[in-house]
């Protein structure tokens, strides 16, 4: 490791933020051969980087006026802050040093309206702007991510073999795309995280019905995730759901999972899914769950006081054990195709209201790998946005479709099962209203209308008119 000397050759990428995410992601590129240069705020993050670093091709600079200095033109510059006043705080800092030509890059998990604002500010400046979705954690950042580009294409072009060489592979390709103009990046990635919040509490239902509802132990449960983690269910999140089962707490000498709090905390993307597609008016209900879920588990005080008031049911689990786990698994597939659907509804809406022109099979194929939410399922997903035409929603794709009935029964059961136990299971539960509700031909919001007239003059539609009309109600 060498600070900044005139000798040296320009860096490839300057990278501002040397937490875990920026850390890992810096020597990652490094392996591949890329000269970087690192800053940070935190003299300590620059010590740590130094110990790490293989070998003499990253570079710490003590201030941004040398840290600028190290790089090639046009100037890269990513930057791995925390969202909101940190990224504004970096580029207010960083611009006076760049020069027409230079791009930023936001690697962080900004909010997409945000993006463009900046976006917008950069370019009034003549510097171009990137907003970058990095997923996969810090063993994705290290052996790669997957990485969710939007903004504008001859920048993406400058770093595009940095880009791919740090991305994960699945089949030869890089899991790493530029998606669209300007926020889409960011857009794609807040919605990566809403499915998840989905993905995740869909697990977590259906480790409460194994734990209180069926009884199983910490290596029961072992084994039904790791065993789970084949064909149509293999992931990332089954396969380190089996793996916490297993794990021992070096305090206690027992099962980790038994001595954490059952708290979930949020980092505030899933909500925004949720808010953005309220905004949209896409219905993304087991999203929505898995957020008010995490807002749930915080009231644990609240719960345990509830708990002595509202009992749960009396009533043991009395059916075949063995075959309701291979029922769960089969619910818990079904589950995870329908948050899917939900997300990518939700992409299809953004993509024609901001104009992304979103390819909803490449944002598929680069989920593929690094990611959290990948799983051998999404190979489906993106034939199936390969298709012509287009299916409207995910879950009309004929294969998909298909799927999808051989498990409906199985989900249903498990939902009825959770609602004899007692044991809450929102997610699963607005999964399987959302796919009756979607197949439903008639639903009853015609009065709905009625009732919005009725008070509130709000007018309804006939069916046997056009335009809209209004009845005095309380006329005789």
């Amino acid at each position: 490791m060498t600070t900044h000397t005139d000798s040296g050759s320009p860096c490839d990428l300057g990278m501002i933020g040397l937490g875990v995410m920026g850390r890992n992601l810096v020597l990652n590129l490094s392996e591949h051969g890329f000269c970087i240069a690192g800053y940070d705020l935190d003299p300590s993050k620059i010590a740590a980087l130094r110990e790490e670093a293989p070998s003499g091709n990253i570079r710490c600079a003590r201030d941004i006026r040398e840290f600028v200095a190290l790089l090639r033109r046009p100037r890269a510059v990513m930057i791995l802050v925390p969202a909101g006043p940190p990224v504004d705080s970096v580029i207010g800092e960083l611009i006076a040093h760049l020069e027409a030509g230079d791009i930023v890059i936001d690697g962080g998990n900004s909010h997409f309206k945000d993006t463009d604002v900046r976006a917008r500010t950069l370019q009034a400046k003549g510097l171009r702007y990137l907003g970058v979705g990095v997923s996969g954690g810090e063993e994705g950042a290290r052996r790669g991510p997957s990485l969710m580009a939007g903004g504008a294409k001859d920048a993406y072009e400058n770093v595009r073999a940095l880009f791919e060489a740090a991305a994960a592979r699945v089949d030869g390709e890089p899991c790493v795309a530029c998606l669209g103009p300007s926020s889409a990046g960011h857009y794609v990635k807040m919605v990566h995280n809403g499915i998840e919040y989905g993905l995740m509490e869909l697990l977590a239902e259906t480790y409460d019905l194994l734990k209180r509802g069926l009884g199983l132990n910490d290596d029961e449960l072992h084994a039904f995730y790791a065993d789970s983690n084949r064909g149509d269910l293999a992931g990332y999140l089954v396969e380190i759901t089996g793996r916490i089962f297993s794990r021992q707490d070096d305090r206690t000498g027992q099962r980790l999972i038994d001595e954490i709090r059952d708290v979930a905390q949020q980092n505030g993307t899933g909500m925004w899914t949720s808010e953005s597609a309220l905004e949209l008016g896409v219905p993304v209900p087991t999203i929505d769950a898995a957020v008010a879920m995490r807002n749930l588990s915080v009231l644990d005080q609240e719960r345990v006081s509830a708990g002595d008031v509202f009992r749960r049911p009396a009533q043991s689990f009395c059916a075949d054990r063995e075959g309701f786990q291979t029922q769960l698994r089969s619910a818990l597939f079904a589950g995870n195709l329908i948050v899917f659907a939900q997300g990518m509804a939700l992409l299809k809406a953004a993509s024609k209201r901001y104009a992304y022109d979103l390819d909803l099979s490449v944002v598929s194929r680069i989920w593929r790998g690094g990611c959290i939410i990948r799983t051998d399922a999404l190979g489906r997903i993106a034939d199936a946005y390969r298709a012509r035409p287009e299916p409207p929603n995910l879950i009309l794709d004929p294969v998909l479709a298909k799927a999808l009935l051989g498990h409906e029964r199985d989900l249903r059961d498990v939902v009825v099962a959770a609602v004899q136990l007692g044991l809450p299971a929102p997610a699963l539960m607005t999964a399987l209203g959302y796919l009756d509700s979607y197949r439903s031909a008639w639903l009853p919001a015609n009065l709905i209308q009625a009732q919005r007239d009725y008070f509130g003059a709000h007018a309804y539609e006939r069916i046997d008119a056009r335009g809209t009309f209004h009845t005095e109600w309380n006329q005789s």
